[in-house]
């Protein structure tokens, strides 16, 4: 497999120090790992320079090969549950997810194949934006929200084998102690800093436990099952396939009361097609979303439940955020910010 760019290269995107990556010998043993399960398992042949995109929680590359691109991830140690989660979604409903060509669970390395166009370039693939699209492009979120929620509802039996793989656990019951765990992290919240929590926001957030406890009880009592919970569900991680829609980039997952998904993918919706909050457009995806749930519940009951679980998963964004940024690599300084910004984000209003 032809070299990735030097580390040394003044313009190589690789940490110098750091994440697993920086080092050129990692590179070499992960393209190694990579022609080989190609050559063994899909009979295929790397044809040229991979290219690589460097976050400082992930790598990922595209891979050319004589049978068109595959895509090589992999993850710091905090988020390498990725891997095993994606293998295991992907045998509960491979029609939501790609099936991996390999995967090295201890390393957190996965190969998957190509998975087409996401749901923004489909969007963008006419030259109008999201919002003159309207309602076409809304109407592909709708299909694409009960695919998803086809998906968690799938996967809600097999909650205790996903957390035995590593998934963390952010269900309500779990959620008060581990925003106390943040709130006793003051390094993470950046408490005092310019870019950090100030110390009259800190004691609001210490002050707000108790209506924290109030919510996640309420969801805990809901009845719905805890499962996978994407966590950031927005058009830039959906392939539009002739044959449907596939979910992907789960790093920041967890199991989770399920309907914390619709915080991101709601404000993600309401940016791209320029809709204010209690649009009518985001209470018919918020629908859409829970129509496969009204089999088993009552739609008046998991309406009631959107806005705490939307709540409470502000949290859980803040929670991957410091699992993402674990890691040595410098560039994580321009993201640190993300974890007591989303605490922050706990007083202010949702989409729905």
């Amino acid at each position: 497999m032809t070299a990735s760019p030097s580390a040394a290269a003044t313009d190589s995107p690789y940490p110098a120090v750091g994440a697993p990556w920086s080092a050129t010998s990692w590179r070499r043993q992960a393209q190694e790992w990579i022609a080989d399960r190609l050559a063994t398992g899909a009979g295929r042949r790397v044809t040229g320079p991979v290219e690589p995109r460097v976050r400082p929680w992930s790598v990922v590359w595209r891979v050319p090969t004589d049978a068109g691109p595959v895509w090589f991830k992999a993850n710091n140690p905090a988020t390498r549950y990725e891997v095993p989660l994606v293998a295991t979604l992907a045998r509960i409903a491979p029609e939501a997810l790609l099936t991996p060509l390999a995967v090295d669970v201890e390393r957190g390395w996965a190969l998957l194949p190509d998975g087409g166009p996401t749901l923004r370039a489909v969007l963008g693939s006419d030259g109008r934006t999201a919002a003159e699209q309207g309602r076409p492009g809304l109407a592909r979120w709708e299909h694409a929200l009960a695919g998803y929620a086809a998906l968690q509802l799938a996967s809600a039996p097999h909650v205790g084998e996903l957390l035995a793989a590593g998934v963390p656990d952010h269900r309500p019951t779990a959620l008060p102690d581990l925003l106390d765990d943040l709130l006793d992290d003051a390094t993470a919240l950046l408490v005092g800093e310019a870019d950090g929590l100030t110390e009259s926001a800190y004691e609001r957030l210490r002050a707000y436990r108790p209506s924290f406890v109030e919510l996640c009880v309420r969801l805990a009592e809901s009845g719905l099952p805890a499962t996978v919970q994407h966590d950031d569900l927005h058009d830039g991680n959906v392939f539009a396939t002739a044959t449907g829609y596939r979910f992907f980039d789960w790093g920041d997952a967890s199991v989770a009361h399920p309907f914390g998904t619709l915080l991101v993918t709601l404000r993600s919706v309401a940016y791209a097609f320029d809709l204010p909050p209690g649009d009518p457009a985001l209470l018919r995806l918020r629908d859409a979303y829970l129509e496969p749930w009204t089999v088993r519940h009552d739609r008046r009951d998991l309406r009631a439940a959107v806005a705490p679980a939307m709540t409470v998963t502000k949290v859980s964004r803040a929670l991957s955020w410091r699992r993402a940024v674990d890691t040595g690599d410098p560039a994580r300084d321009g993201y640190v910010a993300a974890v007591p910004g989303w605490l922050t984000e706990l007083f202010e209003p949702d989409p729905v």
